[in-house]
């Protein structure tokens, strides 16, 4: 990845490695990588990121190569991507397929559609800017290139990067609408499970009742902390789970492969200036479980 940019005049006289971190999006560890290895120069000469850059003068930037940890292998997959541009993609993941891939299990994730979709580009590194679990459904978004990726996460739960979730829950909540404020905290042991614990890390869910059948609710959450599995436990911890979900709640014959939780909406500050503004339909199965 490589990065050329003319200073305007708003950053005359900036700090080099100010203009690169904080406007240009690029990682600390990387301009700290790039610096010893003479990838940053001004107008052709290596400089200092301590410089201070002039209008008019051109900044090029060049990234480490990437070196994969493993082969990522192609994997045949229609993906939706209802959004796509030369910095990121926003897809529209269907539940059953983990997001990442791994060594354990190399070539069936998201990761592995990615690759597929770009033309298994011999540079490929996978981006993720959220991540959904293997149950969800819905939208998340995957950056092309390291300074959009950093770009986003540092804007993320911010109004210039908003999204909401529709769960449907086992039991309704008890009140219309609310605030879930629990401290969530890795469980003691070899587990990826979560629980509320006071030593926890802050973790806060507003959400909101949409719709109720039987003893089973449409609930929109939105996401004020992103903590692993946080709606799965704070919906567990208020006595109404996603519906389906074997971890915090009871697996279901009535969803195969998935759980009641889709993430719906993204409203997105572009890195190059505009707004992005997606929603993605409750998906049939879990429709059905309010019929």
């Amino acid at each position: 990845m490589s990065l050329t940019f003319t200073v305007p005049p708003e950053f005359e006289g900036y700090k080099l490695g100010n203009l690169l971190h904080h406007h240009l999006g690029i990682s600390s560890s990387q301009i700290k990588s790039a610096k010893w290895d003479s990838r940053i120069r001004v107008n052709g000469e290596n400089v200092y990121v301590s410089y201070c850059v002039h209008t008019g003068d051109l900044i090029q930037f060049e990234d480490a190569p990437v070196i994969p940890k493993y082969a990522v292998a192609p994997m045949t997959l229609h993906l939706n991507v209802p959004y796509e541009d030369d910095d990121l993609l926003v897809i529209d993941k269907p539940a059953g397929i983990a997001t990442s891939s791994s060594l354990k299990y190399p070539d069936d994730a998201l990761e592995n559609a990615v690759f597929s979709y770009l033309g298994c580009p011999p540079d490929f590194m996978f981006r993720p800017v959220n991540r959904l679990d293997k149950g969800t459904s819905g939208l998340m978004v995957a950056a092309k290139n390291p300074m959009t990726q950093h770009a986003l996460q540092s804007i993320l739960h911010t109004p210039d990067f908003l999204r909401s979730y529709l769960a449907v829950t086992d039991g309704i909540p008890a009140s219309p609408s609310g605030i879930i404020d629990y401290p969530i905290a890795k469980a003691e042991g070899p587990t990826i499970r979560r629980e509320v614990r006071s030593d926890g890390k802050p973790s806060v869910t507003k959400y909101e009742v949409l719709a109720s059948h039987g003893n089973r609710a449409l609930v929109r959450l939105i996401l004020e902390t992103g903590r692993t599995h946080q709606i799965r436990v704070h919906l567990s911890a208020i006595g109404c789970p996603v519906f389906g979900d074997f971890l915090y709640g009871s697996e279901s014959d009535e969803l195969k492969g998935r759980f009641a939780l889709h993430s719906e909406h993204i409203v997105l500050r572009l890195p190059g200036g505009g707004m992005l503004d997606i929603t993605s339909q409750l998906p049939d199965p879990l429709k059905r479980l309010l019929d």
